[in-house]
């Protein structure tokens, strides 16, 4: 069905990671890619004073770690990618990147801030170029 499937997974909401990536399964074909990503904030310079040295690259490794043994939990062969920067933008970027034709993407139950805001999977929708499966 879909040749590159990306699906972003949010390291504080793991569970619903890896529903989705049972979902990406179901809609991949033999020759499919599936990309797992992980996009850990930017932290702001005026906030990263205050911080403990390489906090940035000490999360980044351990979102790249956390993923592969997801990924190795699964079963399938995927790719895993974690990039810094605001969620919603690297996943329009890596999508774009990678040409995926599908993204799976979890959504939580709306807070007020999203309400004003937007979510993120609600800005993915929005902009995307591709599918998007919403999951909930």
């Amino acid at each position: 069905m879909y040749k590159t499937i990306l699906v972003p997974i949010d390291m504080a909401h793991v569970a619903e990671g890896k529903v989705n990536i049972d979902l990406a399964a179901k809609h991949a074909t033999g020759g499919s890619k599936v990309i797992l990503l992980n996009v850990v904030e930017d932290i702001p310079n005026w906030a990263a004073v205050e911080l403990p040295a390489n906090l940035l690259e000490k999360s980044i490794e351990a979102a790249q770690t956390e993923l592969k043994a997801i990924a190795n939990a699964s079963g399938m062969k995927m790719d895993v990618v974690v990039r810094t920067g605001h969620s919603y933008n690297t996943i329009l970027d890596v999508a774009k990147e990678k040409n995926a034709d599908l993204i799976i993407i979890a959504s939580h139950r709306p807070g007020l801030q999203d309400y004003f805001l937007g979510s993120t999977a609600a800005k993915v929708v929005r902009h995307a170029r591709c599918s998007v499966l919403v999951v909930r």
